[in-house]
């Protein structure tokens, strides 16, 4: 059997899409194993439900850093202490930098309200509502420098 992958989750709140990750991961067969959620503040949800889940979490305050360039490089050597393969995005808030995603080119994902390349960005629900939009959904996608325009996965 190929050994199942590191992945990394980042957090920002309650977490509702690393539990769904969490849940797939638990299942036999399941390519990959969470080893750890970082979050960039420490009263989001998503931190307990990882703990509860046994998985360790890590808070790094993105106030704490002086500018992006400073956060990115620290949660870069947070996942890569921890062995991460993969990121995920689930439910990230931040933008990094250019550098920060070339750096995980090809192993960063993120899961985005909408369905890309329409609604990018932030209020996706809202904004499909008001245009009166007859499908809406999630779009998994390869992490890219432009924001929500990567390469689409799912």
């Amino acid at each position: 059997m190929t050994a199942r992958r590191r992945v990394g989750i980042l957090i920002s709140g309650r977490g509702s899409n690393m539990k769904a990750l969490i849940e797939a991961a638990s299942k036999p067969g399941f390519p990959a194993e969470i080893v750890v959620v970082i979050s960039n503040r420490a009263d989001a949800g998503g931190i307990a439900a990882a703990q509860a889940a046994g998985i360790k979490t890590q808070v790094l305050p993105h106030q704490d850093f002086p500018d992006r360039a400073a956060f990115d490089a620290a949660l870069d050597a947070a996942l890569r202490a921890a062995g991460v393969e993969i990121v995920c995005l689930a439910g990230f808030m931040r933008l990094f930098t250019a550098g920060f995603v070339e750096a995980w080119r090809g192993r960063m994902l993120n899961i985005h309200p909408a369905l890309l390349p329409s609604y990018r960005g932030l209020h996706t629900h809202e904004r499909a509502l008001a245009d009166g939009v007859k499908l809406h959904g999630a779009t998994v996608h390869f992490v890219v420098p432009e924001m929500d325009a990567g390469p689409i996965i799912l």
